[in-house]
This record gives C-alpha cells, sequence and structure tokens, in this order.
C-alpha cells in the first residue's frame, strides 16, 4: 500500500489551494516557489522553506504552508521527528489546514504510531469531508491494522472524490487482492496502469495472474516493470520465477542473473537462480548459488536440501 502526502500548492492530485498571496512579491520570491514547487526534490524542498521560514516572508497560512512542506521534505528524507515538529509547528499556525494533518498522519504512518496517524485522517477528513488523500491513506492505516472493509470503505471514497487518484485505486486493489478477489484486484491495478503506468503496480497485477495461474500474463506484466525500470530487481526476477514455472530454465537464469545484479542481497534470487542451473545441468554453479542463499539465510530449507543432494551424488 502507498500512503500519498500533500504539498500546499499541487501534488499528486488533492491540491489546497491558498489565499492570494499577502504580498506581490511572494509570486516572485524563488524560495517560496520551490517550498511549494510539486517536483521539488526533498532536499531542495527543505532548503527552500527554510529560506522562507528564516526569512520571515510569509504569514498565516503561507507559513504553515511552509511547515508543512519541510516536513513533507523531511518525511521524504525519513527524519521522521524532524518533520512531526515542523507539522506540529504548521498546526499550531493554523489549526483548520487539513493538508498539514494529513501529512502528520502519514509520518506517524511511517512510524508505525497507527492510531496517531488515523486521529489525524479523522481531522483532517472532519476539516475537508471530500480530501481523497485522507480517504486514501486512511485506508492503508486500517490495512496495515487487519482491518480490510474499513480499508475498502475509505478507498472507495478515495477514489469517489478523485476518480483520478491513481494511488486510490492501486491501493484497493491490494486491499481485493488480500481478500482474495482477483476479478475486482486485476480490474483495480489496470486502472491505476491506465492512469500512471509504474512499476508497483505492474508487478501487483502480475502476483494476481501468477495466483490466478495465468502465467503469460503474469510474465507480461512482470516484464513491463523491466522496462520501466531496468535496475529494480523485482520485475527480473517475479518473471524469473514464471518462467522457470514454465520450463524456460534458460530464460529464467538470465532474469535472475539481472535480478541478483540489482540486489544481490536476495536470498530467494540466489536459490533460484541455483535451482535453473540445475536444470541445465550446471551442477558447480548451482552448489555455489546454494551456499551463497544458505549464507544469507541459514535456515532456507530449499537451498538446504538442494545442497545435501548435490554432495550426496558426488
Amino acid at each position: 500500500m502507498r500512503i500519498s502526502a500533500c504539498l500546499t500548492a499541487a501534488l499528486l492530485g488533492a491540491v489546497l489551494t491558498l489565499p492570494k498571496p499577502p504580498q506581490a512579491a511572494a509570486a516572485d520570491d524563488p524560495s517560496w516557489q520551490t517550498c511549494i514547487g510539486s517536483t521539488t526534490a526533498p532536499g531542495d524542498r527543505v532548503t527552500a522553506c527554510t529560506a522562507v521560514i528564516d526569512g520571515k516572508t510569509q504569514t498565516g497560512r503561507h507559513l504553515a504552508g511552509a511547515y508543512c512542506n519541510r516536513g513533507h521534505g523531511l518525511t521524504e528524507k525519513r527524519e521522521f521527528d524532524a518533520a512531526l515538529a515542523d507539522l506540529n509547528e504548521a498546526i499550531k499556525l493554523d489549526p483548520a489546514f487539513a493538508c498539514a494533518y494529513t501529512n502528520r498522519g502519514r509520518v506517524y504512518a511511517f512510524k508505525q504510531d497507527l492510531d496517531h496517524a488515523i486521529a489525524d485522517y479523522d481531522e483532517a477528513i472532519r476539516i475537508d469531508p471530500g480530501f481523497a488523500m485522507a480517504y486514501n491513506n486512511r485506508g492503508d492505516a486500517w490495512l496495515n491494522k487487519g482491518d480490510l472493509d474499513r480499508a475498502l470503505a475509505d478507498l472507495d471514497l478515495a477514489i469517489k472524490y478523485s476518480p483520478q487518484l491513481s494511488t486510490a485505486y492501486g491501493n484497493r486493489g491490494f486491499v481485493y487482492y488480500r481478500k482474495h478477489d482477483a476479478a475486482h484486484a486485476i480490474a483495480d491495478f489496470t486502472t491505476e496502469i491506465k492512469l500512471d503506468p509504474n512499476v508497483l503496480a505492474y508487478i501487483n497485477r502480475g502476483n494476481v495472474y501468477r495466483e490466478a495461474e495465468q502465467l503469460d500474463r503474469a510474465a507480461a506484466d512482470y516484464g513491463e516493470a523491466t522496462k520501466l525500470a531496468p535496475t529494480d530487481a523485482r520485475g527480473w526476477r517475479n518473471r524469473g520465477m514464471i518462467r522457470l514455472f514454465q520450463g524456460d530454465n534458460k530464460g529464467g537464469l538470465a532474469d535472475y542473473d539481472k535480478a541478483l545484479q540489482y540486489d544481490p542481497a536476495d536470498v530467494y534470487s540466489w536459490n533460484n537462480r541455483g535451482q535453473a542451473k540445475l536444470r541445465l545441468g550446471d551442477r558447480k554453479g548451482a552448489a555455489a548459488d546454494f551456499r551463497k542463499a544458505l549464507e544469507l539465510q541459514p535456515d532456507l530449507k530449499t537451498a538446504r536440501e538442494a545442497l545435501a543432494r548435490l554432495d550426496g551424488a558426488r
């Protein structure tokens, strides 16, 4: 599941419109524009918003927005305590600032404090009953608490209020996947892909196809993931598994070579590449891969048993 962030000018479809700047110069202030920019990198956002705050160039909701956006940048940098301090200040400056509650809830969610996260999303929704991002994020929190029905209800509302919010379709698809409703999960992931073709959407839909034993479709989705993100090991290792299922041992070996190039710490890629090598008659290479898998995870039963068979066959 994914929890979305909110910026005070524009980000990810949920826009909080700020009041007109009290000074004409605000629109021309490069620090302010960088602070609120939807594409600003986290470190640059922190620097720019700090310049706005320290320069005392904004007041009221604009100042709260600078704290909120700096809190967002700090969240992306995983500096959660500093982010909380900024978001607390944003809420202190403007207690009716729904975006700040949503971003603070997101920090609590990252800290695994789901009760505080839900309380903040509740407050954001009380202030703005149509705030799709808050429903999306609260749905994520309910999922992580194991309440799939509440998660589904919130994600339905997120989509109702923002039909173009691709993340909400992806999250709802994941809830359907957890509820073993493959048809609805595939439909939601397909919609997410139409709105925003991204690696996780293809991998999630591929996982549903895999469990439904539609292996060609699963392989196609994992292949799309490798095209979108060639250095992301997930697409390679998932497609490698499908190829092994289908008896394409050379194809599986090639995919696991790529997976291990980009994620050499993945124990299952070592184990599965060992299986591919074993099927192709490379006993020495297979044994080396099984040993590497056991080095990473000494209790991996499949690797231990495969290595024992190889050693016993000498």
